[in-house]
């Protein structure tokens, strides 16, 4: 199936300035030290599966095996007493950049009034790792939401570009209607 998708690439060249939002009582983020590939899935496959995210889904075990692997790249995962809510990814490959490769929240968290801090600890986490520049990109395949909390948080955005997606009919994903070619 083929989506018309815009995708959105932002970058941040400081961290925001002002304290951050503090989570909510009994949330806190951990990083998940040692990621296994079926871990992994769980966390993208949902978060992602309402949003059409494909693209790990038809990774090879063995190569995101490796991708998880690499100290470039780090996990973290949203807890709410202990009960997932969302997960980043940051990649550090293209030092002194961090890329801020997925960021989400589970279908039950959406609403819940820990995103922006959710969002503010990953930015900070990737300056912490004293980056000079944070990235991320967002599409319209994306929570409606997302381009516009990237913004609020300090992401400015660097191009547009679109694109068209042949999404394997095979993993069952929802193509939202907005996004038909």
């Amino acid at each position: 199936m083929r989506a018309n998708v815009t995708v959105t690439f932002l970058r941040m060249d400081n961290p925001p300035q002002g304290p951050a939002k503090v989570l909510p009582p009994g949330v806190v983020v951990q990083t998940v030290q040692g990621c296994t590939v079926e871990h992994y899935r769980r966390l993208y496959n949902t978060v992602g599966g309402p949003y059409l995210w494909w693209l790990r889904r038809i990774m090879p075990d063995r190569e995101l095996s490796a991708l998880l692997a690499r100290a470039s790249v780090s996990v973290h995962v949203l807890l709410r007493d202990g009960v997932e809510q969302g997960f980043y990814e940051l990649d550090s490959s293209y030092w002194p950049a961090v890329n801020l490769s997925y960021f989400g929240l589970m279908p039950h968290a959406v609403g819940e009034g820990m995103g922006s801090a959710f969002l503010r600890h990953a930015i900070d986490s990737g300056f912490a790792l004293g980056a000079r520049v944070m990235t991320v990109n967002t599409c319209t395949a994306d929570h409606p939401r997302a381009l516009p909390a990237y913004l609020r948080a300090g992401f400015r955005p660097v191009r547009q570009v679109p694109e068209v997606w042949d999404v394997p009919t095979s993993l069952g994903l929802a193509m939202p209607p907005h996004l038909r070619a």
